[in-house]
C-alpha cells in the first residue's frame, strides 16, 4: 500500500485493490459467527421463557417443553438441541469456507 501511494496511485484504487480484499474475509467470519451467537442467544432466552411469545415457534421453547417429558420421550428434547447445534456449526463452517475462498493470501498466482 505504501509503495502504491509513493508511485502516485489514487486513493480509491488503493482501497479497492489492497485494503478491501484483505478486509472482506474477517468481516464475513465475524458475520457468520454473529449469526451463530444470535441463534444460541435466542434459543437460550426462549428456553428460560424470556424469548418470543408462545404462538411463535422457537427451538429454545421446544427444548424447554421437551425437558418435561425427558424420561418418557427423550427425542422431544434431543432433536431441538441437535437442530440448534447443527445450525450453529453449519454457519461456523460456512464462514470458515467463505474465508478460505475470499482470503487473498491463500490464492495461488
Amino acid at each position: 500500500m505504501l509503495a502504491a501511494r509513493a508511485v502516485g496511485v489514487p486513493t480509491h484504487r488503493i482501497v479497492l485493490r489492497h485494503i478491501l480484499p484483505n478486509a472482506v474475509a474477517p468481516v464475513v467470519v465475524l458475520a457468520t459467527l454473529g449469526i451463530g451467537y444470535a441463534i444460541t442467544a435466542e434459543a437460550a432466552l426462549s428456553f428460560l421463557g424470556l424469548g418470543v411469545p408462545p404462538p411463535t415457534p422457537s427451538w429454545g421453547a421446544t427444548l424447554a417443553f421437551g425437558l418435561y417429558f425427558l424420561r418418557d420421550t427423550p427425542y422431544l428434547a434431543t432433536f431441538p438441541g441437535l437442530a440448534i447445534a447443527l445450525t450453529v456449526l453449519g454457519f461456523n463452517l460456512l464462514g470458515d469456507g467463505l474465508r478460505d475462498i475470499g482470503d487473498p493470501r491463500l490464492r495461488h498466482a
